[in-house]
């Protein structure tokens, strides 16, 4: 009789072990038959400031996105805050990567990039477009005296200041600081404490890495143009058509956003700025990625060196020895 009540409980137990390990079996795979879908069904475009990211930005992704059937996205940054807090950094890779229905998707904000391989997952598709450090300041200095012509209405900060960049600096003034030319270099580093200290080595160390590791492809103002065939032939499923719709707009769209007014620095201001270490830093990371946007698209266009060469190019391999037949 003890004999069959020990069975009986020793039964119990057992069943209750395999039911709890079925669950546990369920309950994991579950959770592993969430994917995170392909990277390449994401693009960040972490755009900075006066660089053209506005004509880039409405001229292609805003224009394209019905005929290539992708979705586009804003990312709009707290108080234009470039950086998120390390919580913000994990349910921003988890919103990007998880949003099924958004997917394909094109985002764009002005963020300093997010590694999602810190998080353990693949990186999307990264990328940029940079320009000449003291032009982009200047550009900036005297939008926020003049304004632009995309939003002509609107009064900016320092509208009715007529001061110039030469007179800013004679003074020392806080819009014309090198501090202020600071920015390239803290977007491509990211969102480490000393991305952010100004003139910090490490940052332009890490910058010029991310550049060359995270990124598709960084291109400069300058050459938009070649910039925009290069896309076009690398992400087609995003930039297909790319290259001809950039052609066919008329002088405002293909250069969307102008500062109305600006006032070239004398050689005075010029000559102290070259001697200053931010710029030296900042023009070090643009003569760095410009180099390489350059080799890069030489090398696509077989050194033609022409936008148009990319679109008929022919492959340069080819498959052979294939087995079995």
């Amino acid at each position: 009789m003890l004999w069959k009540k020990r069975k009986i409980v020793y039964v119990f137990f057992i069943s209750v072990l395999i039911l709890f390990l079925i669950l546990v079996k369920t309950k994991s795979r579950r959770y592993s038959a969430i994917k995170w879908p392909a990277a390449n069904n994401i693009v960040i475009y972490n755009r900075i400031p006066k660089t053209g990211s506005t004509t880039f930005t409405n001229a292609i992704a805003y224009d394209l996105y019905k005929e290539n059937e992708f979705n586009v996205l804003h990312v709009n940054m707290t108080k234009n805050r470039q950086v998120m807090s390390l919580p913000d950094q994990y349910t921003f890779i988890n919103n990007v990567t998880t949003w099924t229905e958004r997917l394909p998707a094109f985002y764009h904000g002005h963020v300093a990039f997010v590694d999602f391989q810190r998080f353990g997952v693949a990186n999307p598709i990264y990328i940029n477009i940079i320009r000449e450090p003291l032009e982009r300041l200047l550009s900036h200095y005297y939008f926020l005296r003049y304004g632009d012509n995309y939003r002509i209405g609107l009064k900016r900060s320092r509208a009715g200041n007529n001061e110039t960049f030469d007179e800013c600096y004679a003074r020392s003034g806080k819009d014309c600081d090198m501090k202020q030319m600071w920015m390239q270099i803290p977007y491509f580093c990211g969102h480490y404490l000393f991305c952010t200290e100004v003139g910090n080595p490490d940052a332009l160390k890490m910058a010029k890495q991310n550049a060359i590791e995270k990124y598709l492809l960084v291109g400069t103002t300058a050459r938009m143009r070649d910039t925009i065939a290069l896309l076009e032939v690398t992400v087609p499923h995003f930039f297909k058509g790319a290259l001809s719709h950039f052609d066919s707009l008329d002088a405002n769209r293909s250069h969307l956003r102008y500062t109305k007014k600006k006032i070239a620095p004398n050689d005075q201001t010029l000559s102290m700025i070259r001697r200053n270490e931010v710029y030296k830093m900042e023009r070090e990371f643009y003569d760095f990625v410009s180099d390489l946007f350059d080799a890069v698209f030489k090398k696509a266009t077989n050194g033609t060196s022409k936008a148009e060469s990319l679109v008929n190019m022919p492959l340069q391999y080819h498959f052979e020895k294939i087995k079995p037949t």
